[in-house]
């Protein structure tokens, strides 16, 4: 099969190849995918799983990618609740070969199934942003109707998801980012926009939760914005300034089924809006992956038709 693969981490863009693999054993529990689109995040040569196992040991060459949507077309030991030829999208596990091939062995738990009128393209595109968003706001902030939460970097993957859910949840949404994306935020369902560059930030007023998934000094400057007894998370990095009377969270988003398949509904009902921005063949993966343009919205991989 094809892959885009990684072996020398020094290297790194520089070291994305598309070359042939050996087709994928499905292990127990475990089901063997075509991919049909696959999603990927940019920082992911810089994590310890891309190289090595759980074991520590090398596994190089190792594939990249961990958001997937695709079909089912064999199934490994003891595997329940999933059926060859079922449409179906979710997670790779970090420390195996990820999505960014013809076909990719994932874990069963990890995958839910994928409603017939859903593109594959789309689907990709929604696994890590849309349980970050949902787990980030809802599992760790405790974000409830009545509510405030200023939602870091809110038109991209993860941000423009946690808006929705925070607005549809009833919370009252302020969104932040660059100028150019004050009215995508705010038809997203934002109440309020922050400039980060611009804006003077202690105008929004204190709030009961901020979502930050950009790290360094806005995370460190969003702990003063806090009210007490409220919550400050971050998929960035740990905080390092506690809100006063408040709670600093960090955390890495977890495979969740049923929580995939909540979403896969609220995407075909037209509850959630996914933003897919570029969608290009698995030729061009590396390119992609290597690339610094500004792209409204994810850059999705699609590797098959359906």
């Amino acid at each position: 099969m094809r892959a885009i693969t990684v072996r020398d981490r020094e290297a790194g863009l520089t070291g994305l190849t598309l070359e042939e693999l050996p087709h994928p054993h499905a292990a127990e529990n475990d089901v063997i995918l075509r991919v049909h689109a696959a999603g990927f995040t940019r920082g992911e040569l810089d994590w310890p799983a891309t190289w090595t196992d759980r074991a520590g040991r090398d596994r190089t060459p190792s594939v990249p990618g961990h958001e997937v949507s695709g079909v089912v077309t064999e199934l490994g030991y003891g595997t329940t609740g999933l059926t060859v030829g079922q449409r179906v999208f979710g997670l790779a596990d970090w420390t195996r070969d990820g999505s960014l091939a013809e076909y990719v062995a994932v874990e069963a738990r990890n995958l839910a199934p994928l409603p017939a009128d859903v593109d594959h393209t789309v689907a990709a595109a929604l696994p890590i942003s849309g349980l970050t968003a949902w787990q980030g706001l809802f599992d760790h902030a405790r974000l409830t109707t009545g509510q405030t939460v200023l939602i870091h970097g809110a038109a991209g993957g993860v941000g423009s998801l946690a808006v929705q859910l925070a607005h549809e949840a009833g919370a009252r949404v302020v969104g932040t980012g660059r100028s150019a994306d004050r009215d995508t935020v705010l038809d997203l369902g934002a109440h309020a926009f922050l400039d980060l560059e611009a804006d003077r930030w202690e105008d929004t007023g204190q709030v009961d939760v901020v979502f930050d998934v950009i790290g360094g000094e806005v995370l460190d400057r969003s702990a003063a914005l806090v009210r007490p007894g409220g919550t400050l998370v971050s998929v960035a990095h740990q905080p390092t300034v506690r809100p006063a009377d408040g709670r600093a969270v960090f955390f890495v988003v977890e495979p969740d089924r049923a929580r995939l398949t909540d979403l896969a509904r609220r995407l075909r009902d037209g509850r959630l809006r996914v933003r897919v921005g570029a969608v290009r063949p698995l030729a061009e993966a590396a390119a992609a992956f290597a690339s610094r343009q500004r792209v409204p919205g994810r850059t999705i991989i699609r590797v098959a038709e359906d």
